[in-house]
């Protein structure tokens, strides 16, 4: 089951405490991403598998793929279980 994150129309209440733990660690290196001019975003969570986006200058960074690698080890250590974090190309929607 894919669960939207960019809609609204769930009720603050309805985020599972495992999609706020994933958005807490993305939240963590976002500022990090952000001073290099790049960005990270949430897409949706499907069963073991986080779909993140890359945007700005991580797009073509030489390193995002261990900043991907990098949040993984994070979600997994907060969780306790096994997540794989799945780069999704494409333009970011607003």
């Amino acid at each position: 089951m894919l669960i939207e994150t960019e809609t609204t129309e769930a009720p603050p209440a309805a985020i599972s405490e495992r999609e706020r733990t994933i958005r807490a660690v993305i939240d963590e290196i976002r500022p990090n991403l952000q001073r290099d001019g790049g960005d990270c975003e949430l897409l949706g969570i499907e069963g073991n598998k986080v779909m993140v986006r890359l945007t700005g200058a991580c797009i073509f960074c030489k390193l995002a793929s261990m900043t991907l690698e990098g949040i993984q080890s994070k979600v997994v250590e907060r969780l306790g279980e096994l997540v794989r974090i799945v780069p999704v190309a494409g333009p970011a929607k607003h």
